[in-house]
């Protein structure tokens, strides 16, 4: 039961620590078309790890791709 509660926990505050961007810089690219293209790109680009490094790696690649 403990074992659950702390994982629980432990997930919560790593998604809550981190979101991906939503609002892109150029205002031409700032729609759901080219934010799912780009989002494609970036989870193949860095695939899901067991580690969960690959959030953070989402996250820096939607940002060199201009969405804050």
């Amino acid at each position: 039961m403990f074992r659950i509660v702390v994982t629980t926990l432990l997930t919560m505050t790593i998604a809550a620590c981190s979101a991906i961007p939503d609002q892109n810089q150029d205002p031409t690219k700032n729609n759901l078309a080219t934010f799912r293209k780009d989002w494609k790109e970036c989870r193949e680009d860095y695939p899901e790890q067991g580690s969960g490094i690959h959030i953070r790696q989402w996250e820096g690649c939607m940002n060199l791709k201009g969405w804050k």
